[in-house]
């Protein structure tokens, strides 16, 4: 920190306010707006910025002080002060800009005395526009030196205390625009998921992926065990669906010879909040005909070590306090083996007897219902016991056919499904199979699923009457995979909840003064 920027008694810094005195500051602030609407100088629009912070520290940095003199050059730069320092007839103050800070230097002798009086009046969190050249201050600090200014913005919320900060989670998430003005290092995290996103399609695309859209409103959700949201068309006079996945029509591309094809996509689940999940949230879907599961799990593994290598720069990183490599081969565990890993007092050649398995899940603390099968017994087994302990990247196969609708049956053991989901940092990241191609198969596990649904479960599939059309002319062998682009951005960040990695997670409804 710098001399021109240290708090002490004379630093006009960002305020402290208690609630009950924020109110007034409001009224001071727009008194001043008002003099400036009178004056017809509010929200000016003719300021043209012509560089950068960053692009200034860039060039300028290394400079001395003799050099930057020399210079001719005069620069447009643009943002909103953070911190100033009136100290009679010459000023500092700090711009924020998207890139970075820097710091300018205001003199009534270069200004004049009325635009001056500008920036003694500025409060923080007024967006500024200054021209000038940069020179370097006697502390050393790079500099503009303002030859002329102009309020472009005023401010009418005090910004949090500087010296604080803005840390109250509930706001940062609420007023997210608040929490990236005060705490620009979160920007980072939001920079760090568009290279991801980049990645992804970048390394789809090289594969020979092709990227398509399908729709978001639906007559029947599908692709996915899940509540859907449901809207009314009032031209049609029916009900829709918001997407829970687009598997189903991104599998009728397939049908009709897009053989490679990928959707990153907004999907939405009526479901409960938690720092792993948010009722609308980012996947990656893709298909690729003539491949199966295995194929899709050795695709993952390369392009989550690839993304981390492109985006870190290694395939070692950390994650809430635990190391990680990435660079080693991942673990591939059937649900059995891994189920039996974590409970070895299990008699393994019972897991597929629903009546041994009931009071095992109830005494672990899973909530077995009587149509439960073993099937399903077994994956509430496996996430009551094994999930949340699953760190290390690990592929989990061979998931039962009761919980698996959409997946192809094993050749071996029609009981289970060529299927495996991804788990990395004791969460589920990634869910893929080799599809059901089967017309017939799919429509009476449809029909199952009908029947789940009119005995109250919620979650399960609608029959979906066209899509047994489509794979009745014929789908390919083909695998597909969804990656939650979400909790993938959480573990390459080192976010412990989802809301960090959603620009505007969803939150509980507030009274707003």
């Amino acid at each position: 920190m710098t001399e021109e920027s240290k708090p002490n008694a004379q630093v006009v810094a960002p305020e402290g306010i208690a609630a009950a005195d924020e109110n007034q500051l409001i009224a001071v602030r727009r008194e001043k707006l008002e003099a400036l609407r009178a004056a017809g100088k509010a929200y000016p629009n003719g300021f043209k910025r012509d560089t950068l912070a960053e692009h200034l520290h860039g060039s300028y940095g290394e400079c001395s002080g003799e050099a930057l003199d020399a210079l001719s050059e005069r620069f447009c730069i643009a943002g909103r002060l953070m911190l100033k320092r009136v100290m009679g007839k010459a000023s500092f103050g700090t711009l924020q800009d998207a890139s970075g800070r820097i710091q300018i230097f205001c003199q009534i002798n270069t200004l004049g005395a009325e635009t001056y009086e500008v920036f003694k009046s500025a409060d923080i969190g007024d967006i500024l526009g200054v021209k000038g050249r940069v020179f370097r201050t006697k502390t050393g600090e790079l500099s503009v030196w303002a030859e002329s200014l102009e309020l472009l913005t005023k401010n009418l919320r005090p910004l949090p205390e500087k010296w604080a900060g803005l840390t109250d989670t509930e706001t940062r998430y609420r007023q997210r625009y608040l929490d990236l003005i005060v705490n620009p290092e979160v920007k980072s995290v939001f920079e760090k998921r568009t290279k991801i996103v980049r990645f992804i399609r970048n390394f789809l695309d090289t594969l020979g992926f092709q990227e398509v859209e399908t729709p978001m409103l639906q007559p029947i959700p599908g692709g996915a065990s899940a509540r859907p949201f449901i809207t009314h068309h009032n031209a049609l006079d029916r009900e829709l669906y918001m997407r829970i996945a687009p598997e189903l029509y991104l599998k009728r591309l397939v049908v009709g010879h897009f053989e490679k094809v990928y959707e990153i996509n907004r999907n939405f689940r009526n479901e409960g909040l938690s720092t792993r999940h948010n009722p609308e949230f980012t996947m990656l879907e893709f298909y690729q005909a003539y491949a199966d599961y295995h194929d899709l799990m050795d695709l993952t593994e390369n392009l989550i070590r690839d993304c981390a290598l492109t985006v870190n720069g290694s395939a070692q990183l950390s994650y809430q306090g635990r190391d990680y490599d990435l660079g080693k081969p991942f673990n591939r565990w059937t649900m059995a083996e891994a189920v039996l890993k974590a409970n070895p007092e299990l008699d393994a050649t019972r897991l597929g007897e629903a009546d041994y398995l009931r009071p095992i899940v109830k005494a672990k603390g899973g909530n077995p219902q009587p149509s439960f099968g073993a099937g399903k017994l077994l994956t509430e087994l496996f996430e009551a016991t094994v999930e949340a302990n699953l760190f290390d990247p690990t592929f989990i196969t061979e998931y039962p056919t009761e919980v698996s609708p959409l997946a192809r049956r094993n050749d071996a053991n029609p009981e289970v499904t060529d299927r495996f989901e991804f788990f990395l940092g004791g969460r589920e990241v990634a869910n893929g199979f080799s599809e059901l191609n089967d017309a017939d198969d799919q429509a009476a596990r449809f029909r199952a699923q009908v029947e789940a649904k009119s005995a109250g479960d919620d979650e399960a599939m609608f029959f979906d009457a066209d899509y047994i059309r489509a794979l009745e002319y014929g789908l390919p062998p083909t695998a597909g995979e969804g990656i939650g682009i979400d909790r993938l951005v959480m573990f390459l960040t080192d976010s412990a909840s989802i809301r960090d990695v959603l620009l505007f997670p969803a939150m509980r409804p507030e009274a707003i003064s």
